[in-house]
């Protein structure tokens, strides 16, 4: 199965259920995550969580090629200037109020993948922080409302990067992007969050917004820069220059009237958590 494809009332119904078990988790983190927990903490609830609902962790020993570590967490957890890719490990003191909590869950459910990513506030956020957190709410809204058929992916890009950059003045971070999903939790099309400066850069922009198309679309934004910095060897990945980073995530299947998201819901839990 990948991103592009003809599903039966039977595969989206697979597919909207592990999404769901996905804001399942999120659901329980909201009232769960508070100062003082350590991410190791955090990772241990999520997988209690997964094992009550009969999903596993499709991250858990995840690697990108033979070369590359398996991923050692259950989820991604990625705090401030980490972006994405955070372990239960990278990181070992405490939460503290003020901090900015990326969580990324990605489930395997029956065969089916779910994946989505929300970004918390412990305590009332900086205005700066707010203003990040509202950019990626937001641009993920207007980009979902591009894929459509009708449209390219590119569209998509188009519209993400506008709100991004032109009208809330922060920086879409360049490399990082979403994906096709399926059966599979990457696959193809790669989907850009920046408009390509020559075709070459991202060939799949031009793929039409076909029904059928389960994608996994994730504006990640920072304060200060575009640019990312990895130590070699190691998952997370950080802001160049140390600055302050968001990440929202949702699953969309297109279909013939339009974007249908599957992690319906998520968007509904608070995101500033008390403290």
């Amino acid at each position: 199965m990948t991103g592009v494809g003809r599903l039966t009332a039977s595969d989206v119904d697979g597919a909207f259920a592990a999404a769901q078990r996905v804001v399942d988790v999120h659901r329980a983190l909201v009232g769960y995550v508070r100062p003082g927990l350590t991410l190791a903490q955090i990772d241990t609830f999520v997988a209690k969580q997964l094992d009550a609902l009969g999903a596993k962790s499709c991250f858990l020993g995840y690697r990108q090629s033979f070369s590359d570590p398996k991923f050692p967490s259950y989820a991604c957890l990625s705090v401030n200037d980490c972006i994405v890719h955070g372990t239960a490990g990278y990181l070992t003191r405490p939460l503290v109020a003020g901090d900015l909590l990326k969580i990324d869950i990605g489930v395997s459910y029956r065969g089916w993948i779910g994946d989505a990513a929300w970004t918390y506030s412990l305590g009332t956020p900086s205005p700066l922080n707010r203003k990040l957190m509202d950019a990626g709410k937001e641009s993920l809204r207007r980009g979902i409302e591009a894929l459509r058929p009708g449209n390219r992916l590119i569209d998509w890009a188009k519209a993400v990067q506008s709100c991004v950059e032109t009208e809330y003045g922060l920086y879409l971070v360049r490399g990082l992007g979403g994906h096709g999903y399926g059966r599979r939790l990457h696959d193809a099309p790669f989907i850009s969050n920046t408009v390509p400066t020559h075709r070459a850069e991202w060939p799949d922009g031009d793929l039409p917004c076909g029904p059928g198309m389960l994608l996994a679309v994730e504006p990640m934004i920072a304060l200060g820069t575009g640019r990312t910095k990895t130590a070699k060897g190691q998952w997370p990945v950080l802001t160049g220059d140390g600055s302050c980073s968001s990440h929202h995530e949702h699953d969309v299947l297109i279909t013939e009237h339009g974007p249908r998201v599957l992690t319906e819901g998520l968007d509904e839990l608070p995101d500033e958590l008390p403290v």
